[in-house]
């Protein structure tokens, strides 16, 4: 299926992280917990809000080979929250969530639940509680709270999870060289979409579909924040996981306790502007890389930064015809420009981008393939997980869709604009939207949150964030009527990932809700 833009938001790297470190504490036993209701009980819905939990072992609810390892750990437990599909219709079918827990170390200070999402769409907030379990196991977070992560609905170890292309399929799919601008180019683009389409819906089934976006996510961390017996909620949320804490601050604004929301999606812009100024941040990290790159000794690139995106186009468009090889598979370019898009959302992976683009001057595509997979979520068996299907379903019932083939032409001229490294040099190959034939209507929409009697949150922008721009955490604090936390540096996001600015002023904010100071600047 053609891709126009690279995705909104892609996954905290942490996410796929099997970084938990050894299992400390005493091993938990299985139980039965019934803490809920906790907190208001809309009508209809008393039975999901006051629900027993029952915990257990982590390790079945594994849906990578990461998970399988960090699941092992011993002191997490995991268990399934049962939910309506349609919100409209309670005593209709139902869907699981998959939860994970870490509990908290101090019960004697425990202050409640801290609920986390890494991002995505499509992301597992299980895998990334668990990532993140060894980074709070020894300060406030680990001792005071419970620290959760929970599988969106449709996502992950959540049931039923959102299923539209195989391994095979998807493995084809990537190695397409995309299409041209000709007529027989874009009615090619307009049927890879539409069978993408089909099968989501063939595998998945519409009903589904239909509820997975953001409306029906928040109303499911309502019904768990109860049923965890917490009449507050507590919430870290990561890249797009500020726009559910962001909606959840709207439907349910006097049920927060507290929310920081790292890496924020200006709920306010349309997609188009949402890409555009994303593709900005994109090149900025490139630029940034590229500045880096010249001062190494072997740098893919050469030594002038000027130069570094004709040298980047030189290197990667002749993958469009003849892709790489790597080992039994080929790398394409669509799979080299998504590699050096996973490397540019953390520093710490600038020397294997540069590594791997040394190698794909020597003709081999190896190292990018492997970034390009960890960004797709495929398995060393040939399997992948469905983030990738899962980010497209909730795009296309979030966003409004783009009808109008004009608009999507000049967004793709601006896209290449404001990224050109990632311009491929070919004329527009798309006329349709990759939700142009989803089959079940939009339920989000761009607007400003209207969130009285919301209590007071904290946003965190870095300033040289690729995915998410930083002004859009300036107008998501602006929007929340919080406190803004600059970040100088470059990279997705910052809260917990090693600097003790950021650190310990959210931390004071999540277990005192003492906010730092107005303008406070880290890094």
């Amino acid at each position: 299926m053609s891709r126009l833009l690279p995705a909104i938001c892609a996954l905290l790297l942490l996410s796929g992280a099997a970084a938990c470190g050894p299992s400390e504490g005493p091993e938990l036993a299985p139980r039965t917990q019934h803490s809920g209701p906790a907190g208001p009980v809309p009508a209809g819905l008393e039975q999901y809000y006051g629900q027993e939990l029952a915990w257990g072992p982590c390790t079945e609810y594994a849906t990578s080979s990461s998970d399988r390892s960090a699941y092992q750990d011993r002191t997490l437990e995991c268990a399934r929250l049962r939910v309506p599909l349609d919100y409209k219709q309670p005593q209709g079918k139902q869907v699981t969530i998959g939860v994970l827990r870490k509990p908290a170390t101090d019960q004697d200070s425990r202050i409640g639940s801290l609920m986390v999402n890494p991002g995505g769409p499509g992301a597992s907030g299980m895998s990334s509680a668990a990532s993140l379990a060894g980074t709070v196991r020894s300060n406030d977070l680990g001792e005071r709270f419970d620290l959760v992560g929970f599988d969106p609905r449709g996502i992950g170890a959540s049931e039923p999870d959102v299923q539209c292309l195989n391994g095979p399929e998807q493995d084809a799919d990537r190695l397409g060289s995309g299409s041209d601008g000709s007529g027989s180019g874009v009615a090619q683009t307009a049927q890879e979409v539409r069978d993408y389409t089909d099968k989501c819906v063939q595998r998945t089934g519409a009903d589904v579909l239909a509820h997975v976006g953001t409306r029906d996510v928040v109303k499911d961390m309502d019904v768990l924040r109860s049923a965890l017996g917490d009449p507050k909620l507590n919430y870290l949320g990561y890249s797009y996981g500020t726009r559910i804490g962001s909606e959840y601050a709207e439907q349910f604004p006097a049920n927060v306790r507290s929310m920081i929301l790292d890496g924020a999606i200006d709920p306010t812009q349309n997609p188009i502007d949402s890409q555009v100024a994303q593709g900005d941040g994109f090149q900025r990290a490139f630029d940034s890389f590229a500045r880096w790159c010249a001062g190494e000794d072997d740098c893919a690139l050469g030594t002038d930064p000027a130069q570094a995106v004709g040298e980047f186009q030189r290197l990667t468009r002749p993958l469009l015809e003849n892709p790489a090889p790597s080992g039994d598979r080929q790398l394409s370019y669509s799979d080299a420009t998504t590699a050096t898009i996973q490397a540019l959302y953390a520093q710490s992976l600038w020397p294997a981008l540069n590594t791997g683009l040394q190698q794909l001057k020597q003709g081999n595509g190896s190292l990018l393939l492997s970034l390009a997979d960890s960004y797709y979520g495929r398995e060393p068996d040939g399997s992948y997980t469905n983030v990738t299907d899962a980010f497209n379903a909730v795009r296309c019932v979030d966003d409004q869709r783009i009808t109008d083939p004009a608009v999507l032409r000049e967004a793709d001229r601006r896209y290449r604009e404001a990224a050109p490294f990632l311009d491929d040099g070919r004329p527009a190959g798309s006329d349709t939207d990759s939700c142009a034939f989803w089959p079940v209507p939009v339920t989000g929409e761009a607007e400003q949150p209207k969130v009285q009697g919301l209590p007071p949150t904290l946003t965190i922008s870095t300033t040289g964030d690729p995915a998410t721009p930083y002004q859009a955490g300036v107008n998501l604090a602006k929007a929340l009527h919080g406190r803004l936390l600059t970040y100088e540096g470059t990279q997705h996001t910052a809260f917990l990932q090693g600097d003790s600015c950021v650190d310990e002023a959210g931390i004071d904010y999540l277990t005192e809700l003492e906010l730092p100071a107005e303008g406070t600047r880290c890094g």
